[in-house]
């Protein structure tokens, strides 16, 4: 291997240049991997309900997901920062292989909501491992253009993914969609590992004087984990945390979603919030909750911002299916038009973030993003069906002019061999807003069908959520900082 491979020092002058040419493509590919199976689960998913009787179930598909990632994004952040990047990345791969498997092989919806709790807990390892490795191999002025790189590589599936998904589905069954994953899974881990393990060296080598338990030579997150997160839980408090978070935000859907009712759902709801609340608070920077300016409010913000479109973003194609009596094909063309700009968007803040700066670029992705909601709830509620495409657009371009401006904020405040536990912190609190997001749209769909009201209905009252996070967001965005802080490595 050349020797550039092995030295992040020199900090490349392109995210192709050789030194890094390898790990952009890996984790290029890892992205693609989790846009084909978000994209296709998302569009068959109507007839995946219909097959196994499973609407009261319908949230909890991805709810469950990302429940489970955020046991994977804790603990991956923590193993990469103590043993480096490879060794999460392997397992994480690995459990994603094994929920996919079990997913295809699904008898029933709760079988299926197990799987996808086995493919969330691997899934959460490849975004904070990924995070991680941008921010020990690529420079400060790179990062912007890295992240518009991750989000191009949603473009194939964008494009390919609805469609390939509902041709999978016609030609076999929608079980042959978590299926045909599998081959992508084992070019990931070909790909993506030799490049880590190499940038695993460089760090060790560039750091000798930060030993772990077994002498990697990489950052002990027990020493670190206060510095990056700000005062949060460091070492094993930090995965006690994160299962009490999940148990505490499960009480909490399952509350609201119907499943128990009177007495028992209000213990229930109000017991998990504060089980949820106290160990979100030990996970994230100090004042995440309270959006105190800096750090902290980039955190709480990338949380309501995934809120805002992924709760009506996984109930776009149950809208047009079994809301309005459209095609899985035209919901798949929304998702697929929103991927596409989405991309657009993360390219105009690679240009825009240095001038324009973090504080401006999401107030004005907030707003584009509550225009696009406010498409789809028209359309819900009875406008022409073909609205949802560039309505949900708009959307999608909002979406990716706010995203990477709060990655690159967080990276950039983070210390060297700190990546790790700083992006688990923005990750946990990202994969907390897609998790309360279809969690809370999963109860308004079963909600609305236990009253025996239609899915426009009760898709109506997503979507009309969803709106009211993108409008708190616009407010929440002007706590951002007005520039990308000074890299501190």
């Amino acid at each position: 291997m050349p020797a550039a491979t092995t030295t992040a020092p020199q900090r490349p002058l392109g995210v192709w240049s050789p030194g890094v040419r390898r790990l952009t493509v890996g984790l290029v590919l890892t992205i693609t991997l989790v846009a084909f199976q978000s994209l296709a689960v998302a569009t068959v998913m109507p007839i995946i309900s219909d097959d196994l009787d499973g609407l009261a179930l319908y949230g909890w598909v991805f709810s469950a997901f990302f429940l489970a990632s955020l046991l994977g994004i804790v603990m991956a952040g923590q193993a990469a920062d103590r043993r480096g990047l490879a060794p999460p990345f392997a397992v994480g791969l690995a459990v994603f292989a094994a929920g996919l498997l079990a997913a295809g092989l699904a008898p029933s919806m709760p079988v299926l909501v197990a799987a996808r709790c086995a493919q969330g807990f691997g899934a959460g390892a490849i975004p904070a491992v990924g995070y991680a490795a941008i921010g020990r191999g690529y420079s400060p002025a790179l990062r912007p253009r890295m992240f518009a790189v991750l989000s191009t590589a949603w473009v194939i599936p964008g494009l390919a993914g609805p469609a390939v998904a509902t041709l999978i589905e016609g030609a076999a069954s929608w079980r042959a969609v978590f299926a045909a994953l599998l081959p992508l899974v084992a070019l990931a881990a070909a790909m993506e590992l030799p490049a880590l393990r190499a940038l695993d060296r460089a760090h060790r080598d560039a750091h000798p004087d930060r030993p772990t338990a077994d002498g990697g030579g990489a950052v002990d997150t027990a020493a670190a984990g206060g510095a990056a997160a700000g005062g949060a839980a460091a070492g094993g408090d930090r995965t006690g945390r994160a299962v009490a978070l999940v148990a505490g935000v499960g009480a909490v859907l399952l509350a609201v979603g119907g499943t128990v009712a009177g007495p028992v759902a209000v213990v229930l709801g109000a017991g998990g919030a504060v089980v949820a609340v106290g160990a979100f608070v030990g996970l994230v920077p100090v004042g995440t909750l309270r959006l105190r300016p800096g750090v902290p409010a980039t955190v709480g913000v990338r949380g309501v911002l995934t809120f805002a479109f992924f709760s009506s973003d996984a109930y776009l194609s149950l809208a047009v299916v079994e809301g309005r009596g459209g095609s899985t094909l035209q919901g798949g063309l929304a998702l697929t038009a929103a991927a596409v700009t989405w991309t657009a968007g993360a390219w105009t803040q690679e240009r825009r973030l240095g001038a324009d700066g973090p504080r401006r670029l999401d107030t004005i992705g907030f707003a584009l993003l509550l225009a696009g909601i406010c498409g789809v709830l028209g359309v819900a509620l009875g406008l022409p069906l073909w609205l949802i495409v560039p309505a949900w657009a708009v959307g999608g371009f909002g979406m990716g002019l706010a995203y990477a401006p709060l990655s690159v904020t967080v990276l950039a405040a983070a210390r060297p061999g700190e990546e790790g536990t700083a992006s688990a912190s923005l990750q946990l609190s990202d994969t907390l807003g897609v998790a309360l997001g279809t969690g809370v749209g999963g109860a308004l769909v079963a909600l609305a069908d236990a009253q025996g009201r239609s899915v426009a209905t009760g898709v109506a009252l997503v979507f009309a959520a969803s709106a009211l996070a993108a409008t708190l967001g616009v407010l929440a965005a002007r706590r951002l900082p007005a520039q990308v802080p000074r890299d501190r490595g």
